[in-house]
């Protein structure tokens, strides 16, 4: 089961909590499939809606194919995703509540079908995403701080280790 990734939404990360994340297949032209397997794509600020009972991947940028003719295809077209009719429905349930979104999270392809991961996110606050910025550099610190123990005292302003 081999997995080809696309584009990673990494905004998604920092602007969401994630919940669940599910798997969805995507309809795509030809032209758009090409640009696909040339990694010509970005999910920054697209999102997914249920309308009239049928899944919308919305505002999902894939650049125009260069060698295509004039049938290539619009770059920000709206997207039909494909899912069961069932987790249809209980993505809409899930989305009808307050604060809740379908945020695409990475596109890939698996056994050459394009896929979009989406997930059921609830939107962050300014103080959480400062806190998870301060989780970040501190992560990053005790990497450094693992990987050269010398520079790190050196850095703190004590006397150096020779």
């Amino acid at each position: 089961m081999s997995e080809k990734v696309i584009t990673i939404n990494r905004k998604a990360y920092h602007e969401y909590f994630i919940d669940e994340k599910l798997e969805a297949g995507i309809v795509l032209t030809g032209t758009e499939v090409k640009s696909l397997r040339r990694g010509k794509a970005s999910l920054t600020e697209s999102y997914a809606i249920v309308r009239s009972g049928e899944c919308w991947l919305v505002s999902a940028h894939i650049s125009p194919y260069e060698e295509g003719n004039i049938y290539n295809h619009e770059p920000l077209r709206t997207r039909k995703l494909l899912l069961h009719r069932d987790e249809i429905k209980r993505l809409h349930a899930k989305v009808a509540e307050k604060g809740f979104t379908l945020v695409p999270i990475r596109m890939y392809f698996k056994r050459g079908k394009a896929k979009v991961e989406l997930g059921i996110a609830r939107g962050k606050k300014l103080y959480d995403k400062r806190e998870a910025l301060v989780k970040k550099e501190a992560r990053r610190e005790m990497d450094r701080a693992v990987k050269n123990p010398r520079q790190t005292s050196r850095r703190g302003g004590s006397p150096s280790l020779r």
